[in-house]
């Protein structure tokens, strides 16, 4: 009887892993590797798969890796629910967006991504408050318009303090700053730094808030039926932190501009952030984010951090 009970406690112990999703965290590649296709946008998030992808850390792990480029998050979500993604380098408020559409999404760790807020050269403006009534470029609905209303209540301004212009493709929303047609703009780096190379003025970004909504994202199907090779995709990611933490940056730049289809005048702009390996997000970027959304009225259900976030790190 008592091997019997040890033998079903077992069992059950197994069960409570399998609730976001099923098998052990080897540390040995394992054979036989199902293909992992993920969506990249031109952010510097999406650098660590460039380099794993380029220096054969993903083929070492035994693990093919397809990386698929877009230049909006509204194309980036559409491919993930249609079936064509397994994963995506996205955002809180993209997660929080399937779920509330009834398509699951796992949140599997988060980025190092930076987003800032950037003044056109010819607009005269230095600082947030002098926004107010110009216009200023988003995506709606999405990581940057949530960074821009949450600078806009750090500087004791509403959201409709200022004209939102909406312009989803990053490359056309930097180009429209960059010709004088718009007061400012939310970017992504190295859309950012190269604004700022080209005579723009920074004005102030998440890093200087403390919050960092941006995450790496799995399928439930993914999630549940690619789970060794999630953990092999998230080894070579970490091999690729370190890489970047660790060689000189000309030794890779044409790379990442070739490969993440920046603009040539990233190769002198582009600064990349101290990246970090593989980790959860922190609670509070989860709960704000949602929390957001639900002042907004774009989301109905309050989800927790579990309800988000799955550890197959």
């Amino acid at each position: 009887m008592k091997k019997l009970w040890i033998a079903v406690m077992a069992f059950l112990s197994l069960a409570v892993v399998a609730g976001c999703g099923t098998g052990e965290k080897s540390a040995e590649a394992p054979q036989g590797l199902q293909p992992l296709t993920i969506g990249l946008m031109p952010d510097t998030d999406s650098v660590p798969f460039l380099i794993a992808q380029e220096k054969g850390f993903f083929a070492e792990e035994g693990l093919q890796v397809n990386l698929q480029p877009f230049r909006s998050a509204m194309d980036r979500d559409s491919a993930l629910q249609s079936g064509n993604l397994d994963g995506a380098v996205s955002d809180m408020l993209a997660v929080a967006f399937s779920r509330s559409g009834g398509f699951d999404v796992k949140v599997t760790s988060r980025t190092d991504g930076s987003y800032k807020l950037i003044a056109g050269a010819s607009s005269g403006i230095g600082d947030v408050k002098e926004l107010a009534g110009q216009d200023v470029a988003v995506s709606r609905n999405t990581i940057i318009e949530y960074v821009t209303d949450q600078i806009l209540t750090h500087a004791q301004m509403d959201s409709e303090s200022i004209h939102k212009v909406i312009i989803p493709q990053i490359p056309t929303r930097l180009e429209m700053l960059q010709n004088g047609k718009l007061a400012a703009a939310t970017l992504p780096e190295p859309m950012a730094s190269i604004a700022v190379h080209n005579g723009c003025r920074f004005l102030t970004g998440s890093d200087e808030l403390g919050i960092n909504p941006g995450v790496i994202l799995f399928t439930s199907k993914a999630a549940d039926h690619k789970q060794q090779e999630i953990q092999a995709m998230y080894r070579a990611y970490n091999r690729a932190v370190d890489y970047l933490n660790q060689t000189p940056q000309d030794e890779y730049i044409d790379l990442v501009i070739e490969k993440g289809g920046f603009p040539p005048a990233a190769k002198e702009a582009l600064k990349l952030p101290v990246y970090h390996k593989a980790e959860l997000p922190k609670e509070s970027d989860v709960t704000d984010c949602i929390r957001w959304l639900k002042e907004k009225g774009l989301i109905n259900e309050t989800y927790s951090y579990k309800d988000l976030v799955c550890d197959l790190l």
